[in-house]
């Protein structure tokens, strides 16, 4: 294929991430970070132009609407001074870290049967999906030449087993709705496998993407053959504000017990995890600072946490067989020495030892002893570059 420029979108609730690729060669021209979309004088806007080494920031800022930020950001990639393209018409791809869509489970084109995919599964992701159908109808217009493409957070995890996504629900509910385990947080694990796939040809790993949203994977040979999360992301382990994992029974107890339908999604959604139990926040580095001044709560959820990451090792170790890499990775991951050592410290049945020097070291690579029957990595993930490898592939 010939040289491209390829863009991806990374959308949150209220932020934007951007960064145009010249591929194949996987060279970054500028990247763009969002803050605080929709508040009045209080978003920030950071650009970066690596041709020149030329940067912007701009604070409390008024970018009140997704087509404000695009529209600032387009302008910047084509200005005298921070341009790296002549016209916006040269983006001739941009790839979007999409979550779901009903019936789309790989990389597609986001045509207007993936969109109403995603229109119709948006209960399963409400704040992801609407986010990102409201981001990419702005950009089709300013961008109406430029192929769009999904990498579906689900995509990865098309390899895992039936017998392991399949739920003990009835069998039609499978087939007629398509409940199922599917997965997310593909973007961060696929990348992992990529940078493993580097190191070996067969190997077997579990990647641990610990951040505000949580989840762990297993991989043999590149390929996702288990993960924690379910059909939603109120699964898996428990997240920042998520409850992970529940007792399906528990929010109709709630309802008899006068709890309304509103309290009970906030608690779900927005008030669970680490922050529901600990009563300090859904970040991990004020719950540990708590934790170290004596709060039990805290303790409790640290321990709740660390708990979960080894229940899902532990089972992924055995459908596995055993595994050669351990991987953390996103914000707790790549950042946390004291988490990682919490879990580690707990692996040691399995012959997995931290080197602690150079675990607190900070450095992204090996962590483990030599003795270690397991290597244990820290890898930053880019989610950004696995989309527009894929993007720029697509065919």
């Amino acid at each position: 294929m010939s040289t491209m420029k390829v863009l991806v979108c990374n959308v949150g609730s209220t932020s934007l991430k951007f960064k145009l690729y010249d591929m194949p060669e996987c060279k970054v021209l500028a990247k763009c970070g969002i803050e605080r979309v929709g508040s009045v004088e209080d978003s920030k806007f950071t650009y970066i132009e690596y041709m020149k080494g030329n940067s912007q920031s701009l604070e409390k800022v008024d970018i009140p609407s997704y087509e404000c930020g695009i529209k600032l950001f387009l302008q910047y990639l084509t200005d005298d001074k921070y341009g790296v393209i002549d016209s916006i018409s040269e983006i001739e791809r941009a790839g979007f870290k999409t979550t779901l869509s009903k019936g789309h489970y790989g990389i597609h084109e986001l045509d207007e049967e993936v969109l109403k995919g995603m229109e119709d599964w948006i209960e399963l992701a409400p704040v992801h999906n609407r986010a990102y159908l409201d981001a990419i109808d702005v950009l089709r217009k300013y961008l109406p030449d430029t192929l769009f493409i999904g990498a579906f957070e689900t995509a990865f995890h098309l390899s895992i087993p039936l017998e392991r996504r399949i739920f003990g629900v009835p069998y039609d509910w499978y087939e007629n709705y398509g409940v199922q385990r599917l997965g997310y947080h593909g973007a961060s694990h696929s990348y992992i496998a990529d940078v493993l796939n580097e190191k070996a040809s067969e190997y077997k790993a579990i990647s641990c993407h610990l951040g505000g949203s949580c989840s762990i994977c297993a991989i043999e040979n590149g390929r996702s053959v288990d993960t924690s999360f379910g059909m939603s992301l109120e699964s898996g382990l428990i997240h920042a504000n998520r409850v992970g994992d529940i007792d399906s029974s528990i929010p109709d107890f709630l309802r008899k017990q006068g709890v309304g339908d509103a309290e009970i999604n906030e608690g779900l959604q927005k008030n669970g995890g680490l922050k529901g139990i600990s009563g300090v926040s859904g970040d991990l580095r004020y719950v540990m600072e708590a934790a170290e001044c004596g709060n039990e709560r805290a303790k409790l959820a640290i321990d709740v946490f660390v708990n979960g990451i080894i229940h899902y090792i532990g089972a992924f170790y055995l459908d596995l067989g055993g595994f050669h890499y351990l991987v953390f990775t996103a914000g707790i991951g790549e950042h946390s020495s004291k988490l990682r050592k919490l879990v580690v410290d707990k692996l040691h049945p399995l012959g997995v030892f931290l080197d602690e020097d150079r675990n607190a070291s900070g450095l992204d690579g090996e962590i483990s002893t030599s003795e270690s029957s397991v290597k244990v990595l820290v890898i930053p993930t880019d989610e950004e570059l696995g989309i527009a490898r894929r993007t720029y592939s697509y065919s």
